[in-house]
């Protein structure tokens, strides 16, 4: 195609063709000394910055306020209405044990085997050759197939699967209120029936000392919706009816009322971290006190860590800039 028509095609053809060379992602964390790579690599900045920079868009925002939905999101949405869709299809088999149902190994064979078609149905096809990289991610972020377990580490599989899509540019600027409101919502939702359905053990949780045995990011992101709130105080979220009434709006009581659904006794046994933050005096303190304490929790602790994988969009290289 001579470069004058290129110029006028579709927008596909309009865009330059990538001078990236995709790559599987792989483990590079195996030893404790390893973590000093990480954090001095492009991977842990451009992951965390990526989760600062939503958690400051979508400050004093509701879940139901109004934002772009662009194709990409709506793509997305697709996606995660397909593993919803999965669930249904492989229900949970008898078994002598309670947790860990092995239905949840054959629901994973088939993300497993068809993963890379469905981050295909999200990208431009002029990206397919990033497909194989980015799926990585998706697979890694619904939990483990062999110990049926999910957690943190999972999670933020799923945030860097979103921030992948940002770096090859199918996921923009003005798609972050979509980013966190529409899809990480929704894989949450997907995320709360497979931990349900299959009766998944939580990863590496610290018990009643963790903050949540599954979810940290909408925590995060959650209290950032709240900041500056004229009336929910952080104390509130401890009160029924307050998280009955406002849940829908807000992803931290949606939090809040998934933990209350799914453990019995006094709010302050089963959930302490989070009854000592209901005592922080303000929302921005919360969501300072939770950033510091997702990186010393999850992004610096070894056992979450060793497990995630680092390709040519979050390389573990050291920072360059």
């Amino acid at each position: 195609m001579a470069e004058s028509e290129r110029q006028t095609g579709s927008p596909e053809e309009a865009t330059p063709p990538l001078c990236q060379s995709f790559m599987i992602p792989k483990k590079e964390i195996h030893m404790v000394p390893d973590m000093a790579k990480w954090k001095r690599s492009q991977a842990y900045a451009d992951y965390i910055g990526f989760i600062l920079t939503l958690n400051e868009g979508v400050k004093g925002k509701k879940l139901t306020c109004e934002y772009k939905v662009s194709e990409p999101i709506e793509k997305l949405m697709e996606l995660l209405d397909t593993l919803d869709r999965w669930i249904d299809e492989t229900p949970p088999v008898n078994q002598p044990s309670r947790f860990g149902n092995k239905a949840f190994r054959t629901w994973y064979a088939k993300l497993d085997q068809e993963a890379e078609n469905l981050v295909k149905t999200v990208v431009p096809e002029y990206l397919a050759e990033a497909a194989p990289e980015v799926a990585l991610y998706l697979k890694e972020s619904v939990g483990n197939s062999t110990r049926i377990d999910y957690g943190t580490g999972h999670e933020a599989a799923f945030a860097a699967f979103l921030c992948c899509l940002c770096k090859i540019g199918v996921l923009r600027v003005d798609d972050q209120l979509a980013i966190v409101f529409k899809v990480f919502n929704r894989y949450l939702e997907v995320m709360r029936k497979l931990q349900k359905t299959y009766r998944m053990e939580p990863a590496g949780s610290q018990g009643v000392w963790g903050l949540d045995d599954f979810q940290f990011l909408p925590f995060i992101w959650g209290s950032s919706q709240l900041i500056e709130h004229p009336n929910l105080e952080p104390r509130h979220f401890v009160d029924e009816k307050v998280v009955n009434e406002n849940h829908k709006d807000y992803m931290f009581l949606e939090c809040i009322l998934f933990i209350t659904e799914m453990k019995t006794g006094p709010f302050a046994e089963h959930s302490n971290q989070l009854w000592n933050i209901s005592a922080v005096p303000s929302w921005s303190k919360v969501n300072q006190g939770l950033i510091r304490m997702y990186k010393a929790e999850c992004l610096e602790k070894f056992p979450v860590i060793q497990h995630f994988k680092f390709g040519s969009l979050l390389p573990i290289q050291p920072v360059t800039s």
